[in-house]
Protein backbone atom coordinates (compact mmCIF):
# COMPACT_ATOMS: atom_id res chain seq x y z
CA UNK A 1 0.00 0.00 0.00
CA UNK A 2 1.10 3.60 -1.28
CA UNK A 3 2.23 6.37 1.59
CA UNK A 4 -0.26 8.52 -0.31
CA UNK A 5 -2.93 5.49 -0.08
CA UNK A 6 -1.78 5.07 4.23
CA UNK A 7 -2.51 9.00 4.60
CA UNK A 8 -5.18 9.16 2.97
CA UNK A 9 -7.27 6.96 4.99
CA UNK A 10 -5.80 8.52 8.13
CA UNK A 11 -7.20 11.73 6.92
CA UNK A 12 -10.42 10.10 5.91
CA UNK A 13 -10.87 8.80 9.42
CA UNK A 14 -9.65 11.81 10.77
CA UNK A 15 -12.46 13.73 9.10
CA UNK A 16 -15.33 11.53 10.32
CA UNK A 17 -14.02 11.88 13.88
CA UNK A 18 -14.05 15.87 13.23
CA UNK A 19 -17.27 15.85 11.50
CA UNK A 20 -18.55 13.30 14.83
CA UNK A 21 -17.65 16.58 16.95
CA UNK A 22 -21.12 18.61 15.19
CA UNK A 23 -23.08 15.85 17.47
CA UNK A 24 -20.78 17.43 20.51
CA UNK A 25 -21.00 20.66 19.59
CA UNK A 26 -25.16 20.26 19.40
CA UNK A 27 -24.78 18.52 22.33
CA UNK A 28 -23.67 21.19 24.57
CA UNK A 29 -25.28 23.85 23.41
CA UNK A 30 -28.73 22.07 23.96
CA UNK A 31 -27.41 20.59 27.65
CA UNK A 32 -26.31 23.88 28.49
CA UNK A 33 -29.23 25.93 27.82
CA UNK A 34 -33.00 25.98 28.45
CA UNK A 35 -35.69 22.55 27.29
CA UNK A 36 -38.08 25.24 25.34
CA UNK A 37 -35.32 26.15 22.95
CA UNK A 38 -33.09 22.45 22.23
CA UNK A 39 -35.31 22.24 18.82
CA UNK A 40 -34.14 25.46 17.88
CA UNK A 41 -30.57 24.69 18.42
CA UNK A 42 -30.26 21.16 16.65
CA UNK A 43 -32.13 22.76 13.97
CA UNK A 44 -29.09 25.60 13.82
CA UNK A 45 -26.57 23.24 14.12
CA UNK A 46 -27.75 21.09 11.03
CA UNK A 47 -28.44 23.70 8.91
CA UNK A 48 -24.49 24.94 9.67
CA UNK A 49 -23.40 21.71 8.39
CA UNK A 50 -25.23 22.00 5.32
CA UNK A 51 -24.49 25.60 4.59
CA UNK A 52 -21.15 25.09 5.50
CA UNK A 53 -20.30 22.25 3.25
CA UNK A 54 -22.32 23.45 -0.02
CA UNK A 55 -20.57 26.95 0.42
CA UNK A 56 -16.91 25.95 0.97
CA UNK A 57 -17.70 23.43 -2.32
CA UNK A 58 -18.71 26.41 -4.46
CA UNK A 59 -16.67 28.98 -2.86
CA UNK A 60 -14.45 29.32 -0.01
CA UNK A 61 -12.44 26.24 -1.17
CA UNK A 62 -11.11 28.32 -4.11
CA UNK A 63 -10.40 31.29 -1.54
CA UNK A 64 -8.87 29.37 0.52
CA UNK A 65 -6.67 27.42 -1.19
CA UNK A 66 -7.09 28.70 -4.65
CA UNK A 67 -4.20 30.58 -6.35
CA UNK A 68 -3.09 32.85 -4.56
CA UNK A 69 -3.50 36.38 -5.35
CA UNK A 70 -1.22 38.95 -3.51
CA UNK A 71 -0.58 37.21 -0.75
CA UNK A 72 -4.32 38.00 0.04
CA UNK A 73 -6.62 35.64 -1.81
CA UNK A 74 -7.09 32.20 -3.72
CA UNK A 75 -8.16 32.90 -7.39
CA UNK A 76 -9.52 29.40 -8.92
CA UNK A 77 -10.47 26.12 -7.76
CA UNK A 78 -14.19 27.09 -7.20
CA UNK A 79 -16.35 24.13 -7.41
CA UNK A 80 -13.20 22.03 -7.41
CA UNK A 81 -12.66 22.63 -11.43
CA UNK A 82 -9.47 21.23 -12.49
CA UNK A 83 -8.41 19.97 -9.07
CA UNK A 84 -4.82 18.19 -9.19
CA UNK A 85 -5.08 14.27 -7.91
CA UNK A 86 -2.82 14.71 -5.59
CA UNK A 87 -2.16 17.48 -2.74
CA UNK A 88 0.12 17.53 0.16
CA UNK A 89 1.15 13.88 -0.07
CA UNK A 90 -2.98 12.87 -0.06
CA UNK A 91 -5.86 12.52 -2.28
CA UNK A 92 -6.91 15.99 -2.90
CA UNK A 93 -10.44 14.41 -2.30
CA UNK A 94 -9.64 13.66 0.96
CA UNK A 95 -8.19 16.68 1.70
CA UNK A 96 -10.96 18.78 0.39
CA UNK A 97 -13.46 16.55 2.73
CA UNK A 98 -11.41 17.64 5.33
CA UNK A 99 -11.00 21.12 5.06
CA UNK A 100 -15.18 21.32 4.22
CA UNK A 101 -15.92 20.14 7.89
CA UNK A 102 -13.30 22.60 9.35
CA UNK A 103 -15.07 25.10 7.82
CA UNK A 104 -18.26 24.41 9.40
CA UNK A 105 -16.85 23.54 12.43
CA UNK A 106 -15.62 27.11 12.41
CA UNK A 107 -19.18 28.69 11.83
CA UNK A 108 -21.09 26.59 14.21
CA UNK A 109 -19.15 28.30 17.42
CA UNK A 110 -21.33 31.27 16.66
CA UNK A 111 -24.67 29.68 17.51
CA UNK A 112 -23.79 28.60 21.10
CA UNK A 113 -22.68 32.23 22.36
CA UNK A 114 -26.31 33.83 20.05
CA UNK A 115 -28.38 30.94 21.26
CA UNK A 116 -32.02 31.07 23.01
CA UNK A 117 -32.83 34.51 21.31
CA UNK A 118 -31.72 35.11 17.91
CA UNK A 119 -33.72 34.54 14.45
CA UNK A 120 -33.27 31.27 12.40
CA UNK A 121 -33.47 33.02 9.20
CA UNK A 122 -30.37 35.86 10.22
CA UNK A 123 -28.67 32.89 11.46
CA UNK A 124 -28.88 30.92 8.15
CA UNK A 125 -27.77 34.06 6.61
CA UNK A 126 -24.61 34.59 8.72
CA UNK A 127 -23.43 30.88 7.94
CA UNK A 128 -23.67 31.80 4.47
CA UNK A 129 -20.87 34.93 5.38
CA UNK A 130 -19.35 32.81 7.74
CA UNK A 131 -18.36 29.87 5.16
CA UNK A 132 -18.69 31.73 1.71
CA UNK A 133 -16.00 35.02 3.06
CA UNK A 134 -14.89 35.39 6.44
CA UNK A 135 -13.58 31.84 7.46
CA UNK A 136 -12.07 31.23 3.95
CA UNK A 137 -10.69 34.76 3.70
CA UNK A 138 -8.80 34.64 7.10
CA UNK A 139 -7.85 30.68 6.88
CA UNK A 140 -6.18 31.64 3.35
CA UNK A 141 -3.75 33.95 4.92
CA UNK A 142 -2.76 31.41 7.79
CA UNK A 143 -2.58 27.94 5.35
CA UNK A 144 -3.55 29.00 2.16
CA UNK A 145 -0.42 30.74 0.93
CA UNK A 146 -1.47 34.14 2.39
CA UNK A 147 0.38 36.93 4.11
CA UNK A 148 0.29 35.62 7.63
CA UNK A 149 2.35 32.22 7.21
CA UNK A 150 4.31 33.26 4.05
CA UNK A 151 5.57 36.36 4.81
CA UNK A 152 5.28 37.32 8.89
CA UNK A 153 5.89 33.46 9.77
CA UNK A 154 2.48 33.18 11.92
CA UNK A 155 2.20 29.41 13.04
CA UNK A 156 -1.26 27.87 13.74
CA UNK A 157 -1.11 24.24 13.27
CA UNK A 158 -4.77 22.45 13.45
CA UNK A 159 -6.66 25.85 14.25
CA UNK A 160 -6.14 27.72 17.54
CA UNK A 161 -6.75 30.76 15.37
CA UNK A 162 -7.75 29.80 12.34
CA UNK A 163 -11.03 27.82 13.79
CA UNK A 164 -11.49 28.95 16.92
CA UNK A 165 -10.23 32.41 17.58
CA UNK A 166 -12.10 33.42 14.26
CA UNK A 167 -14.93 31.45 15.40
CA UNK A 168 -15.07 32.85 18.65
CA UNK A 169 -14.72 36.59 17.65
CA UNK A 170 -17.27 36.01 15.40
CA UNK A 171 -19.29 35.13 17.97
CA UNK A 172 -18.57 38.23 20.41
CA UNK A 173 -19.45 40.36 17.72
CA UNK A 174 -22.95 38.54 17.81
CA UNK A 175 -23.69 38.47 20.87
CA UNK A 176 -22.66 41.72 21.58
CA UNK A 177 -24.98 43.10 19.05
CA UNK A 178 -28.09 40.71 19.36
CA UNK A 179 -27.85 41.80 22.72
CA UNK A 180 -28.87 39.66 25.76
CA UNK A 181 -31.73 36.90 26.28
CA UNK A 182 -34.80 38.38 28.34
CA UNK A 183 -34.28 38.27 31.92
CA UNK A 184 -30.57 38.14 31.98
CA UNK A 185 -29.53 41.12 33.96
CA UNK A 186 -31.61 42.69 36.53
CA UNK A 187 -30.37 46.24 38.24
CA UNK A 188 -27.47 45.55 35.90
CA UNK A 189 -26.63 42.45 37.63
CA UNK A 190 -26.67 39.27 35.94
CA UNK A 191 -28.48 36.27 36.75
CA UNK A 192 -27.46 32.77 36.43
CA UNK A 193 -29.73 31.03 33.48
CA UNK A 194 -28.89 27.35 34.08
CA UNK A 195 -29.08 24.53 31.27
CA UNK A 196 -31.99 21.99 31.63
CA UNK A 197 -29.75 19.14 31.04
CA UNK A 198 -26.15 18.53 32.11
CA UNK A 199 -25.61 14.23 31.50
CA UNK A 200 -26.28 15.88 27.99
CA UNK A 201 -23.87 18.79 27.92
CA UNK A 202 -21.06 16.33 29.47
CA UNK A 203 -21.60 13.93 26.89
CA UNK A 204 -20.93 16.69 24.14
CA UNK A 205 -17.84 17.34 25.99
CA UNK A 206 -16.75 14.21 25.69
CA UNK A 207 -17.79 13.43 22.67
CA UNK A 208 -16.12 16.85 21.36
CA UNK A 209 -12.94 15.49 23.30
CA UNK A 210 -12.92 12.36 21.14
CA UNK A 211 -13.28 13.59 17.50
CA UNK A 212 -10.30 16.24 18.84
CA UNK A 213 -7.91 13.19 18.20
CA UNK A 214 -9.04 13.61 14.13
CA UNK A 215 -8.96 17.74 14.73
CA UNK A 216 -5.12 17.77 16.13
CA UNK A 217 -3.01 14.73 14.98
CA UNK A 218 -5.26 14.62 11.86
CA UNK A 219 -3.70 18.35 10.36
CA UNK A 220 -0.53 16.52 10.18
CA UNK A 221 -2.16 14.65 7.08
CA UNK A 222 0.69 12.13 7.64
CA UNK A 223 -0.05 8.82 10.24
CA UNK A 224 3.65 7.87 9.62
CA UNK A 225 4.78 11.56 11.34
CA UNK A 226 5.95 11.50 14.53
CA UNK A 227 4.25 14.85 15.26
CA UNK A 228 0.99 12.79 14.81
CA UNK A 229 1.53 10.96 18.09
CA UNK A 230 2.97 13.82 19.61
CA UNK A 231 -0.25 15.69 18.85
CA UNK A 232 -2.33 13.32 20.12
CA UNK A 233 -0.33 13.19 23.83
CA UNK A 234 -0.44 16.93 24.12
CA UNK A 235 -4.27 17.14 23.24
CA UNK A 236 -4.89 14.73 25.52
CA UNK A 237 -2.62 16.49 28.53
CA UNK A 238 -4.05 19.69 27.82
CA UNK A 239 -7.30 18.45 28.35
CA UNK A 240 -6.89 16.84 31.18
CA UNK A 241 -5.10 19.60 32.56
CA UNK A 242 -7.28 22.10 32.07
CA UNK A 243 -10.01 20.26 33.36
CA UNK A 244 -8.47 19.52 36.82
CA UNK A 245 -7.60 23.03 37.00
CA UNK A 246 -10.74 24.69 36.32
CA UNK A 247 -12.42 22.27 38.95
CA UNK A 248 -9.86 23.64 41.09
CA UNK A 249 -10.34 27.06 40.38
CA UNK A 250 -13.95 27.00 40.28
CA UNK A 251 -14.30 24.97 43.37
CA UNK A 252 -12.00 27.60 45.18
CA UNK A 253 -13.82 30.54 44.04
CA UNK A 254 -17.77 29.11 44.57
CA UNK A 255 -16.79 26.70 47.73
CA UNK A 256 -18.32 23.86 45.22
CA UNK A 257 -16.87 22.05 42.48
CA UNK A 258 -19.08 23.94 39.28
CA UNK A 259 -20.15 21.32 36.78
CA UNK A 260 -20.39 23.49 34.08
CA UNK A 261 -17.31 25.66 34.39
CA UNK A 262 -15.38 21.84 34.90
CA UNK A 263 -16.90 20.93 31.58
CA UNK A 264 -16.37 23.67 29.29
CA UNK A 265 -12.80 24.17 30.91
CA UNK A 266 -12.13 20.80 29.11
CA UNK A 267 -13.04 21.99 26.13
CA UNK A 268 -10.78 25.30 26.96
CA UNK A 269 -7.91 23.16 27.15
CA UNK A 270 -8.27 21.37 24.17
CA UNK A 271 -9.07 24.64 22.30
CA UNK A 272 -5.82 26.15 23.96
CA UNK A 273 -3.40 23.18 22.46
CA UNK A 274 -5.21 23.54 18.90
CA UNK A 275 -2.48 25.63 17.10
CA UNK A 276 0.39 24.25 18.21
CA UNK A 277 -0.50 20.40 19.34
CA UNK A 278 2.80 19.34 16.76
CA UNK A 279 5.25 21.32 18.64
CA UNK A 280 4.76 22.13 22.02
CA UNK A 281 6.10 20.24 24.52
CA UNK A 282 4.61 17.74 26.77
CA UNK A 283 4.93 20.06 29.76
CA UNK A 284 4.30 22.77 27.66
CA UNK A 285 1.03 20.92 27.04
CA UNK A 286 0.20 20.58 30.57
CA UNK A 287 0.66 24.33 30.99
CA UNK A 288 -1.37 25.01 28.26
CA UNK A 289 -3.97 23.25 29.68
CA UNK A 290 -3.75 23.92 33.23
CA UNK A 291 -3.56 28.21 32.17
CA UNK A 292 -6.41 27.87 29.32
CA UNK A 293 -9.05 26.14 32.14
CA UNK A 294 -8.10 28.81 34.53
CA UNK A 295 -8.42 31.58 31.77
CA UNK A 296 -11.70 30.46 30.91
CA UNK A 297 -13.22 30.75 33.96
CA UNK A 298 -12.23 34.49 34.47
CA UNK A 299 -13.06 35.55 31.31
CA UNK A 300 -16.69 34.38 31.52
CA UNK A 301 -16.91 36.53 34.76
CA UNK A 302 -15.62 39.49 32.41
CA UNK A 303 -17.67 39.20 29.51
CA UNK A 304 -20.59 38.00 31.54
CA UNK A 305 -20.19 40.63 34.71
CA UNK A 306 -18.53 43.76 33.32
CA UNK A 307 -18.86 43.57 29.54
CA UNK A 308 -22.50 42.47 30.01
CA UNK A 309 -22.32 39.90 26.82
CA UNK A 310 -24.42 36.91 27.60
CA UNK A 311 -23.13 33.92 26.09
CA UNK A 312 -25.25 30.83 27.31
CA UNK A 313 -22.47 28.38 26.68
CA UNK A 314 -19.44 30.23 27.21
CA UNK A 315 -18.37 29.81 23.43
CA UNK A 316 -16.65 33.10 23.32
CA UNK A 317 -14.08 32.27 26.48
CA UNK A 318 -13.75 29.15 25.06
CA UNK A 319 -12.58 29.63 21.40
CA UNK A 320 -12.29 32.67 20.83
CA UNK A 321 -10.10 33.97 24.41
CA UNK A 322 -8.36 30.34 24.88
CA UNK A 323 -7.88 30.04 20.91
CA UNK A 324 -5.86 33.33 21.09
CA UNK A 325 -4.02 32.03 24.45
CA UNK A 326 -3.22 28.98 22.69
CA UNK A 327 -1.30 30.53 19.63
CA UNK A 328 0.64 32.76 21.88
CA UNK A 329 1.47 29.81 23.30
CA UNK A 330 3.38 28.90 20.53
CA UNK A 331 5.88 31.71 21.19
CA UNK A 332 6.60 30.19 24.65
CA UNK A 333 6.09 26.65 24.58
CA UNK A 334 7.39 25.58 21.10
CA UNK A 335 10.21 23.44 20.73
CA UNK A 336 10.22 23.27 16.97
CA UNK A 337 13.76 23.30 15.37
CA UNK A 338 14.14 27.02 13.97
CA UNK A 339 11.01 28.04 15.71
CA UNK A 340 11.62 27.77 19.19
CA UNK A 341 9.28 29.28 22.03
CA UNK A 342 10.85 31.85 24.51
CA UNK A 343 11.42 29.01 27.19
CA UNK A 344 13.43 26.84 24.64
CA UNK A 345 16.02 29.92 24.01
CA UNK A 346 13.68 31.22 20.77
CA UNK A 347 13.89 34.67 22.31
CA UNK A 348 10.97 37.23 21.86
CA UNK A 349 10.81 37.16 18.19
CA UNK A 350 8.43 34.02 18.09
CA UNK A 351 6.20 35.25 20.09
CA UNK A 352 6.09 38.66 18.63
CA UNK A 353 5.25 37.19 15.06
CA UNK A 354 2.46 35.29 17.02
CA UNK A 355 0.96 38.28 19.02
CA UNK A 356 0.30 40.15 15.74
CA UNK A 357 -0.58 37.44 13.28
CA UNK A 358 -3.39 36.75 16.01
CA UNK A 359 -4.31 40.20 16.19
CA UNK A 360 -5.26 40.53 12.34
CA UNK A 361 -6.86 37.23 12.47
CA UNK A 362 -9.11 37.68 15.58
CA UNK A 363 -9.70 41.98 14.73
CA UNK A 364 -10.68 40.98 11.22
CA UNK A 365 -13.03 38.14 12.23
CA UNK A 366 -14.78 40.50 14.67
CA UNK A 367 -15.08 43.32 12.04
CA UNK A 368 -16.46 41.30 9.30
CA UNK A 369 -18.89 39.34 11.56
CA UNK A 370 -19.51 42.71 12.93
CA UNK A 371 -20.69 43.87 9.65
CA UNK A 372 -22.79 41.02 8.51
CA UNK A 373 -24.63 41.04 12.33
CA UNK A 374 -25.28 44.79 11.97
CA UNK A 375 -26.65 44.85 8.03
CA UNK A 376 -29.15 42.02 9.77
CA UNK A 377 -29.89 43.97 12.39
CA UNK A 378 -31.07 47.01 10.64
CA UNK A 379 -32.95 44.85 7.87
CA UNK A 380 -33.79 41.11 8.80
CA UNK A 381 -33.78 41.74 12.50
CA UNK A 382 -31.60 39.75 15.09
CA UNK A 383 -33.59 39.48 18.24
CA UNK A 384 -36.82 37.53 18.31
CA UNK A 385 -39.79 39.26 19.46
CA UNK A 386 -40.13 38.97 23.54
CA UNK A 387 -42.85 36.99 23.09
CA UNK A 388 -41.40 34.13 21.24
CA UNK A 389 -38.27 34.63 23.51
CA UNK A 390 -40.72 33.90 26.35
CA UNK A 391 -43.05 31.07 25.16
CA UNK A 392 -39.56 29.68 23.18
CA UNK A 393 -38.23 29.00 20.04
CA UNK A 394 -38.85 25.44 19.28
CA UNK A 395 -42.47 26.71 19.43
CA UNK A 396 -42.43 29.71 17.71
CA UNK A 397 -39.79 29.10 14.90
CA UNK A 398 -40.30 25.53 14.20
CA UNK A 399 -44.09 24.74 15.69
CA UNK A 400 -42.59 21.33 17.70
CA UNK A 401 -41.42 21.15 21.31
CA UNK A 402 -38.18 19.00 22.10
CA UNK A 403 -40.13 17.35 25.06
CA UNK A 404 -43.56 16.73 24.48
CA UNK A 405 -44.20 15.33 27.86
CA UNK A 406 -43.31 19.24 29.03
CA UNK A 407 -46.43 20.26 27.03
Amino acid sequence: MSTVTVNSLWVLVASILVFLMHSGFAMVEVGFTRSKNAVNIIMKNFVTISIGVLCFYFIGYGLMYGKDFGSFVGTDMFMLLNFPGELNGIQFEVFFFFQAIFAATCATIVSGAMAERTKFSSYIIFCFAATLLIYPLIGHWIWGGGFLSEKLGFIDFAGGTAVHAVGGFCALAGAWLVGPRSGKYKNGKPKAIPGHNIPLGALGVLILWFGWFGFNPGSTLDITSPQTAHAAITTLLSGAAATFSSLVVSTLKYGKSDSGLTLNGALAGLVGITAGANIISFPGAIAVGAISGILMIYSVVFIDHYLKIDDPVGAISVHGVCGVFGTLAIGIFSTAPGSEGLLYGGGLSLLATQFIGVTIAASSAFGLAYLTFAALKNTLGLKVEDHEEIHGLDEMEHGVSAYLDLE
